[in-house]
């Protein structure tokens, strides 16, 4: 039954390290808002993760078949992400009262379910996550024979990613009291700005598929 978790516990780790806008957001929440307030927000993210592996386990074939053929779903994701993007980058820009009160304040108040939504609709109109879990599953089906191997491989997966999510929550926040507010909102522009590439990264997916994909062939062939 424990065949294949060796897999599972380092696909979990390079998950955690997998670069998107939830990725830069987890770390800049950590350095600005703290650890309980990163912890809230990893929850939210893991919580769509959840939704994405049901939907991907209990009917993978007709879900791929969707990500696949409809571009409307990259589009509609493209565009959350700019947006969200776009009104972050506008209101770190305003809020540089805030976030001195903020960085100096152990006692700042923070909307822990407010952060929790923001993580799990940050990670949730990214469908690109979705397909990934269905690759997951093809692995865990790959490598473990036993009848609940699939769950016990995917339930790793989260545990390790869950790990290391905290181990980066821990070692960005040590890092605050040498940071400078005026740093601090430069990082959240970046990762505003960051956050808006990645849209405009699944907008052009979503509007260019087949040219998207000869690009990509072009790299690998260079590769």
């Amino acid at each position: 039954m424990t065949d294949g978790l060796q897999y599972a516990v380092f696909y979990g780790f390079l998950l955690a390290f997998a670069i998107g806008p939830v990725f830069f957001t987890l770390i800049e929440t950590s350095i600005t808002k703290g650890f309980k307030a990163a912890v809230f927000f990893d929850l939210g993210a893991l919580f769509s993760d959840v939704l994405f592996i049901l939907i991907a386990f209990y009917s993978t074939n007709q879900i791929l078949e969707k990500v696949k053929d409809d571009p409307a779903l990259l589009i509609f994701g493209g565009m959350v992400l700019i947006a969200f993007g776009a009104i972050s980058y506008i209101r770190t820009s305003k809020s540089f009262i805030k976030i001195v009160r903020e960085h100096y304040s152990v006692n700042t108040k923070k909307n822990h379910g407010g952060l929790f939504l923001k993580g799990f609709l940050l990670n949730f109109v990214n469908f690109g996550v979705l397909a990934g879990w269905i690759a997951t599953i093809v692995i865990a089906q790959a490598v473990t024979t036993h009848k609940n191997g699939v769950l016990l491989f995917l339930a790793t997966v989260m545990i390790t990613l869950f790990t290391t999510d905290l181990l980066k929550i821990f070692l960005a926040k040590r890092l605050k009291s040498n940071l400078t507010p005026r740093f601090i909102i430069k990082t959240k522009k970046w990762v505003s700005i960051l956050i808006i590439g990645f849209g405009v990264i699944l907008l052009l997916q979503g509007i260019f598929p087949e040219g998207i994909q000869k690009g990509l062939d072009k790299i690998e062939t260079l590769e």
